[in-house]
């Protein structure tokens, strides 16, 4: 392993809309993957902020409440540059107007809902995101 001398923090969103989960197909590594929407947290932003700014750029949409979902507790380093170590955070975040929804990154291939259920892990790739879907498949299925 190389010396790690940065963090790359990133910012993640989990958006739910009829139980069904919104995650993006976009390529990663050389591959495409299943990932959720969110991005790099910016130098003097909030992560309400960054995640405002990300949900702007690739997908048109506007936050309109943000819940702290899941802080990453894991050592992980970036898969893109073996100096950085790899911090991630979730939010459970509400939007103003789906209907507005529409991909603005040309690097997201697609967009689609996914139902929360167990089969459905396997569309997970990153690690973090599929720790994060684990436990949001328990939350959901214990409160019915």
């Amino acid at each position: 392993m190389e010396k790690l001398d940065r963090f790359t923090i990133r910012i993640y969103a989990l958006i739910i809309h009829q139980n069904r989960l919104l995650i993006l197909r976009e390529p990663f590594w050389g591959k495409m993957i299943y990932k959720l929407p969110g991005g790099g947290l910016e130098f003097g932003e909030s992560v309400k902020e960054c995640l405002d700014r990300e949900l702007q750029e690739e997908l048109n949409l506007c936050i309109k409440s943000i819940e702290h979902f899941y802080t990453q507790e894991d050592f992980i380093c970036s898969g893109l540059h073996p100096n950085e170590q790899l911090f991630t955070v979730y939010y459970r975040v509400n939007c103003k107007n789906l209907k507005a929804l529409k991909i603005l990154e040309p690097k997201i291939e697609a967009i689609e809902w996914l139902e929360i259920k167990e089969e459905n892990s396997v569309y997970f790739d990153l690690p973090v995101d599929k720790i994060v879907f684990q436990r949001l498949l328990e939350i959901y299925y214990s409160s019915k």
